[in-house]
């Protein structure tokens, strides 16, 4: 089936593309398959510099991915260096394929040698969602492939270019053919995609809704899933918070990066009343001062929203905001222009944390300003969610940071900084923000099965 991409800075049509059905899928996984066993009978030192060279030629093409990144989903150039994470996510998992993957332990009442390995689960399902699709690319891939793994990825319809790019680049890094097979595909073949017996180990990222719905899926072979889905990140600013710096990262992590269109964005902004008009005056002024305009030009630093059907969710959900009483309007809420799907940056404040405004994720450049009085009051709002992806704490008291980060129920807690996910860290949610990690050795153990081989000795 042809997909008609549509580019969201102009609206207009950008390229088709084809779409992957049931029968795709099916002779995907199979050249998937046989590539796996190619790339297991590689010696480990062979698999280790075969994926960096696929870093390599990845880091010789960055501008180009970051490009195509643009292309996608109207991303500014200013921050689709992400490419970047992708060629860090396999410097970092490369060097893992001739590392340790298994023990050894004793037994009781015996002198039996007892193994314990880790081991591919041959052919794993990588399903992208069309916002940062390199770096959940990245994410998973790498670390699939270094546990030995053939991977189909599934990228979005919204956002293929990338991705069959760096299936391209698979290919001229020379790695096995059919070992990366990128396949874009809608809900008809994800759908093929998890139900597949020939898949071990499904990895989606993306919405609750979409989730659910793999999962269902996955559940006809009880295919094991793992998970990153949506948030509704608090963000703290206690009254000892550096207030320039928590304005400008709290604009920046909440409705300007991606505008707003981010599983980390950090759209309940949880401030102290001691400052919170002062908190409020810079934050507002570092968000009037963004660049809204063409994402290819390097000094925007706001793009569009990824659809029509975006900008009329977004809208509605301010609309409905205002005529509930779930806060002040202060900024923004309208359409930018006539061209693309622009909306302005949004900012309600003094929201009440039970409306759906501060519940549900907008995905979209709209935030809610909230006041506390307490420590514990702070705490108590910020868990007060279905979600629990990342959180964030802007203070400048060694002790309280300590604390409340162990108290916040989040899978990923970043103290005065961005959400700077890296390969070193383990990623994912609490609650409703999905299950297991990536990134960390919690990430290559996600792409690995555990055997227990235990050999007699008398």
């Amino acid at each position: 089936m042809k997909f008609e991409h549509i580019y969201p800075a102009t609206g207009r049509p950008n390229g088709t593309v084809d779409l992957a059905g049931a029968a795709e899928i099916d002779e995907a996984v199979a050249a998937a398959a046989r590539a796996q066993r190619e790339w297991a009978s590689l010696t480990v030192d062979r698999r280790r510099d075969l994926l960096i060279d696929l870093a390599d030629v990845v880091h010789d093409h960055l501008d180009e991915l970051a490009k195509l990144n643009v292309a996608d989903y109207g991303v500014p150039i200013s921050f689709a260096g992400t490419a970047m994470l992708l060629e860090r996510f396999l410097r970092h998992f490369a060097g893992y394929a001739d590392k340790p993957h298994g023990v050894t332990t004793p037994v009781n009442g015996s002198f039996d040698i007892n193994l314990v390995e880790r081991e591919p689960y041959g052919v794993v399902g990588v399903i992208t969602p069309w916002n940062g699709s390199l770096v959940v690319t990245g994410s998973c891939v790498a670390p699939a492939l270094a546990a030995g793994n053939a991977v189909v990825l599934k990228p979005s319809e919204l956002a293929p270019f990338a991705a069959l790019r760096f299936g391209e680049l698979c290919l001229e890094a020379g790695l096995p053919e059919g070992l990366v097979t990128v396949v874009p595909a809608d809900a008809e073949g994800g759908d093929a995609l998890a139900r597949h017996p020939g898949i071990g180990k499904i990895a989606f990222t993306g919405g609750g809704g979409t989730a659910r719905k793999v999962l269902q899926s996955a559940a006809t072979n009880l295919t094991p899933v793992v998970t990153e889905l949506g948030g509704k990140s608090a963000n703290l600013i206690f009254a000892d918070a550096d207030l320039d710096l928590a304005a400008t990262l709290s604009a920046h992590q909440g409705p300007l990066m991606q505008s707003g269109q981010s599983c980390a964005c950090a759209s309940r902004i949880l401030v102290h009343d001691a400052v919170y008009d002062q908190f409020l005056e810079k934050f507002l002024g570092v968000i009037g001062a963004a660049n809204i305009g063409d994402p290819m030009d390097p000094a925007t630093t706001f793009g569009p929203v990824i659809s029509q059907a975006a900008a009329d969710r977004i809208l509605a959900a301010v609309d409905s905001a205002v005529a509930g009483g779930a806060g002040e309007l202060l900024l923004g809420g309208k359409r930018i222009g006539g061209e693309g799907y622009y909306v302005e940056p949004t900012v309600f404040a003094d929201v009440d944390n039970s409306s759906e405004l501060a519940q549900l994720e907008t995905f979209g450049p709209v935030v809610s300003v909230m006041r506390f009085r307490e420590e514990d009051e702070a705490v108590r709002i910020a868990n007060d969610t279905p979600y629990g992806l990342n959180a964030f704490v802007q203070t400048t008291d060694l002790n309280r940071a300590h604390r409340v980060a162990r108290r916040l129920e989040s899978g990923s807690v970043w103290i005065n900084q961005f959400s700077d996910i890296s390969p070193q860290g383990p990623y994912g949610g609490y609650k409703q923000s999905g299950t297991g990690r990536t990134g960390g050795v919690e990430g290559l153990h996600e792409f690995q099965q555990v055997k227990n081989i235990r050999i007699a000795v008398r």
